[in-house]
């Protein structure tokens, strides 16, 4: 935990540091302290007004929200295959993404912008409660929701809205707006260029209070991973757990796809890489994928903006191709179902 605490620091460092502009890490964090405390004039102000305005309104909001991104799509991967005992599961499979997905598509396809500059997220936010709704509702069968069932009902959701994702980008790619169809491609691929500080207080809050929510829990999440007997003998009532768990995990996904855009593999891939490291004891498991997961998404951000400079990948790209061959090489090494066994 120490050494991962130390490798994001060192890692928010450099992303800072690192762009067309290159600057000193001194500068950074002098530039940080400054603005952060400006009326206890611990440091002096020799730089540039432009190097200012890099530092802290472009690179500093970026790399801080890709952090949040990355741990909180980390730790709900993590817990959403603890809830359904499904090492694969993510918050694709349960349709939250493909909600969250066509609201934005409706928002930059039909230029809505009835709350300003909030409205994208906003509608991306609504999306994925709508698909959080309706996946909870098929998922539940006299009161009583099953692992399998979520799965299922999540899968089916997930193929609805992004069928009627599709159907919005093809019309309006028959209408001539080429425009607004690249911005949808590149929001559905996901990145971090719009960051704000004004967009960083709920991803940082719900990353924050989540994270603290499901540590808590650790030791019922564990009992869950059992069996459901086991876990009814230990005092843990798996289905209304499930339930927490589900709302929880929806809530959290639903705020960082609404500022971040579709980024895959994130929490399908890192919490098998926690586990290869810590084992599966969740009160290890939830705060190390935190913190690498906001590594890694750093990283995969620093990629993204540098890689093919002064262009911008999505950042999805990224994730995908770094994350189908750890896959795959882990489905080799038949190490994909440690989720189940290791507890």
């Amino acid at each position: 935990m120490g050494a991962l605490t130390v490798g994001v620091l060192f890692s928010v460092t450099l992303a800072v540091m690192i762009g067309s502009v290159p600057i000193p890490a001194s500068e950074v964090w002098r530039i940080a302290v400054f603005r952060t405390f400006p009326e206890l004039g611990l440091v002096t102000p020799d730089w540039t007004g432009i190097t200012e305005s890099i530092v802290w309104d472009v690179r500093f909001p970026r790399v801080l929200l890709g952090a949040f991104v990355g741990a909180g799509l980390s730790i709900v991967g993590a817990t959403l295959q603890a809830m359904v005992r499904n090492p694969l599961a993510d918050p694709y499979v349960f349709g939250i993404t493909s909600g969250a997905s066509v609201g934005a598509v409706a928002v930059i396809l039909l230029g809505l912008s009835v709350f300003g500059v909030y409205s994208l997220s906003i509608a991306a936010f609504v999306g994925a409660l709508v698909a959080f709704g309706l996946v909870f509702l098929l998922a539940q069968r006299d009161g009583v929701m099953s692992p399998v069932r979520l799965i299922l009902a999540g899968v089916a959701i997930s193929y609805v809205l992004s069928a009627i994702t599709s159907f919005m980008v093809f019309y309006a790619a028959n209408t001539g707006n080429g425009g607004e169809v690249r911005s949808v491609l590149f929001w559905l691929l996901g990145g971090l260029g719009g960051a704000r500080w004004i967009y960083l207080t709920l991803p940082a809050l719900a990353v924050l209070l989540g994270t603290l929510y499901l540590v808590l829990q650790a030791r019922s999440l564990n009992a869950l991973v059992v069996g459901e007997e086991s876990a009814a003998g230990l005092g843990v009532d798996p289905q209304a757990f499930r339930r927490q768990l589900f709302v929880v995990t929806a809530l959290l996904t639903g705020v960082l796809v609404a500022v971040s855009g579709g980024i895959g593999f994130v929490g399908l891939m890192l919490p098998h890489i926690v586990r290869l490291m810590v084992g599966a004891d969740h009160r290890r498991v939830l705060p190390v994928a935190g913190l690498l997961g906001a590594i890694f998404l750093i990283w995969a951000d620093v990629l993204a903006r540098t890689i093919v400079a002064p262009s911008e990948l999505p950042i999805g790209i990224i994730t995908a191709f770094v994350g189908a061959p750890f896959f795959i090489w882990l489905l080799r090494r038949r190490s994909v179902g440690a989720v189940g066994r290791a507890a």
